[in-house]
């Protein structure tokens, strides 16, 4: 896979809701973009926008070296918690000589009665010392540590996305076809309280995606219905990352006419 000698010189790395923000603020401002989602179904979300190509799908270290070929700025909307792609998308626009930008989620103070854990393991480990049911809205791509739980499989329910792929991985990792959820957020606060009253749940457990990610909504749901809250502390951004609003005059500066 090349990227074409006409791609354009900005790339942005859109699987979220900033990413996709920032791709349409692009194609308003006229600056030509070509945008990449994991999966067909994000590159659907993004969206038809003038100026702006969507390559869906997933791109392994080598494939996206090629593919930013070119590239003046790239830019790394991904999700907070995409640690790796993040480190994959600053090794291949180094290689490339292009500048990397990472736009950021904001972060939001959590309220008192939350409990802040470190990654999932822990969030796993603390369950498996406090007995209730829990809702486990932290994605497909980690269940391992909640199956070391004994009887997750009847204490747990499972929210991920209604893709094939990871309701799969829920039933691969244990979990009964009852105790899974396929939905697509985001989600009222009133519809988090009927799923949390619907399973029993004594928990639910989430990351901190920030208030675009929902979090803010999963916290007020569970408080008022007398659950408890466990929230996945998100990964050190480090220094450099920017806001939407500084990527966008950051991307002014460079494609201004």
């Amino acid at each position: 896979m090349t990227a074409p000698a006409s791609a354009p010189a900005l790339r942005i790395f859109a699987g979220t809701t900033e990413g996709r923000l920032l791709c349409e603020w692009a194609s308003g401002a006229g600056i030509p973009a070509r945008a990449y989602a994991a999966t067909e179904y994000g590159g659907e979300l993004l969206g038809e926008l003038p100026g702006i190509e969507v390559h869906a799908g997933r791109l392994d270290e080598a494939d996206m070296e090629r593919e930013l070929s070119g590239a003046r700025i790239v830019v790394d909307a991904t999700h907070p918690f995409a640690t790796l792609a993040s480190g994959n998308i600053r090794a291949a626009s180094l290689a490339v000589g292009a500048r990397c930008l990472r736009l950021a989620r904001p972060a939001e103070s959590l309220p008192k009665g939350v409990v802040s854990v470190a990654s999932i393991a822990c969030a796993a480990r603390f369950l498996s010392e406090n007995p209730g049911r829990a809702l486990l809205t932290t994605g497909s791509k980690e269940l391992a540590p909640y199956t070391r739980v004994a009887d997750f499989a009847e204490r747990f329910f499972v929210r991920v996305l209604p893709l094939p792929g990871a309701i799969t991985k829920c039933i691969d990792a244990g979990f009964s076809p009852s105790h899974v959820i396929g939905m697509q957020g985001p989600f009222t606060r009133e519809l988090n309280e009927a799923m949390l009253r619907q399973v029993g749940a004594q928990w639910l457990v989430t990351k901190d995606s920030g208030t675009v990610g929902g979090t803010a909504e999963k916290i007020a749901s569970a408080r008022d219905v007398g659950v408890r809250c466990i929230v996945v502390a998100r990964p050190a951004e480090g220094g450099g990352a920017l806001s939407l609003r500084e990527v966008e005059d950051a991307l002014l500066r460079e494609f201004a006419r």
